[in-house]
């Protein structure tokens, strides 16, 4: 039985326009009366939290890659897993550096500039706007730091490419067992949904899996279910033929 959901957001609740089709509208609507329903994103607190309204969500909210977790109606913080603040800043020195494009995001907001990095304590940095190519190479730069997670996340808004760095063990497997915990449900009667190599744990952490029609392979690899692409509402057709049943 299906007792929580946790969605990702670009590329499964949303497409290149970065909009919630109605239908999907309509599907999360439809089962999040019935259980707690959660984003689960890369991006930072504030862009939870609108489409978290937008839906209709009042459960605690995943951002920052499973580094925070908030309120979405008041966007307070409830948890976060900072980094480690020299390493945080020597990523972002180095991406300054390169001129790549960043975000740093801590838990009063995010910072994109050198100048107003101060002394901030992060919870996540991304590298954004790269080529494949680029991103392969930022993340090898850093593939040696024993207190760092990083992985690579396709931008489908773009069509560029991120490299997401948290705290070693801090994805977003880590933020949906402390979501589990807070909200008083057991890891394995949650179900997934994602389509891109950031929701890889979390896809395998859940007792349930879903990946989307145009995910890699080894993401489909993991789920029980694959929906239909996000352009399909795919994510809809998930939540009808497969979720509503197992509530």
């Amino acid at each position: 039985m299906i007792r929580a959901a946790v969605l990702d957001l670009d590329g499964t609740l949303i497409g290149r326009d970065e909009k919630v089709s109605a239908r999907v509208v309509a599907a999360v609507g439809q089962l999040c009366q019935l259980i707690p329903v959660s984003i689960a994103t890369g991006r930072e607190a504030d862009h939870a939290a609108s489409y978290a309204r937008q839906l209709g969500l009042s459960t605690p909210q995943i951002c920052d890659g499973g580094a925070a977790i908030l309120n979405p109606d008041t966007e307070e913080s409830l948890w976060t897993a900072p980094l480690d603040p020299m390493l945080a800043r020597k990523i972002v020195s180095s991406l300054h550096s390169n001129g790549t494009a960043f975000i740093a995001t801590h838990p009063e907001g995010s910072v994109e500039t050198i100048s107003d990095v101060g002394d901030i304590n992060f919870i996540r940095v991304s590298a954004l706007d790269m080529d494949e190519v680029v991103a392969d190479r930022v993340a090898a730069q850093f593939g040696g730091e024993t207190d760092l997670h990083l992985v690579k996340v396709f931008l489908p808004y773009n069509g560029l490419w991120a490299v997401d760095f948290t705290k070693l063990g801090v994805d977003k497997a880590a933020g949906t067992r402390k979501l589990a915990e807070m909200i008083g449900v057991d890891i394995q009667d949650m179900v997934a949904a994602g389509d891109s190599y950031n929701d890889l744990p979390l896809l395998k952490v859940c007792g349930l899996a879903i990946a989307m029609g145009d995910a890699p392979q080894e993401i489909k690899a993991e789920a029980d279910y694959v929906a239909p692409p996000v352009e399909e509402d795919g994510l809809a057709v998930a939540i009808e033929e497969f979720v509503l049943p197992r509530v």
